[in-house]
């Protein structure tokens, strides 16, 4: 677990972005959890499985030829032979996403799986259980949070800059919904790991909050360095 850094936190915060700048900032590779419970999601909407059959989910998620395409900037989600990575940055999947990864038998696959790639070299592991779950051993955690207001501008100019006609409003009731479905679930909720390190990003850029992690990696290094920005 000395080359695992996890970054869990609430839609919007910033994660995604922060995660793929310190992997390349520590020359790590990034595992985007997230983007994993979306291919879920798309895949049981394509296949018309119930989302509150978990037996039937699980056995979906075994079966799925999920991975990531490490030669893209940013990495590509792939199925099989397909690149998914835009089919499932859509409204619909944020919240089938949600109900899915609720799913026990749906979790453990996918933690399963996560825990598997995480062997296979140095990764930041981004997602909302990872510190707590998945990678509860991990060397470095950070939980990564902001406001609900800075959480929905950054969503919100994420989408009009893919073309999507949008109200910020409406963005903002949609983080709110997603907020307290993975805050309040049963299995794996939303929370900081005990010894994760919390970083509020409303008011840094995602440049800051990468230079916070780094700071405190080299920092708490000591004598047994796993990574060197």
């Amino acid at each position: 677990m000395n080359d695992i850094v996890t970054i869990d936190g609430p839609a919007g915060s910033g994660k995604s972005t922060v995660s793929r700048m310190l992997a390349s900032k520590i020359r790590c590779s990034y595992l985007d959890t997230g983007a994993m419970y979306r291919a879920v999601a798309l895949a049981a909407q394509r296949g018309g499985v119930d989302l509150h059959d978990g037996p039937a989910l699980g056995d979906l998620c075994r079966a799925l030829d999920l991975w990531f395409d490490a030669h893209k900037d940013p990495p590509r989600l792939m199925l099989g032979p397909e690149d998914i990575s835009g089919l499932i940055r859509t409204p619909e999947m944020d919240m089938l996403s949600s109900a899915v990864s609720a799913v026990r038998e749906v979790r453990e696959a996918m933690a399963d799986l996560q825990r598997r790639m995480g062997q296979e070299g140095r990764f930041v592991a981004e997602g909302r259980d990872m510190g707590t779950v998945v990678f509860p051993a991990a060397r470095f955690k950070f939980y990564l949070t902001a406001s609900l207001e800075a959480r929905a501008e950054r969503r919100f100019r994420e989408r009009v800059a893919r073309g999507e006609r949008v109200v910020w409003e409406d963005v903002a009731r949609e983080l709110k919904i997603r907020d307290d479905q993975d805050r309040l679930r049963t299995l794996s909720p939303l929370k900081p790991a005990p010894d994760a390190v919390v970083i509020d990003s409303t008011g840094l850029t995602a440049e800051g909050v990468v230079q916070e992690m780094v700071q405190h990696i080299q920092g708490e290094q000591g004598t047994r360095p796993a990574f060197n920005p």
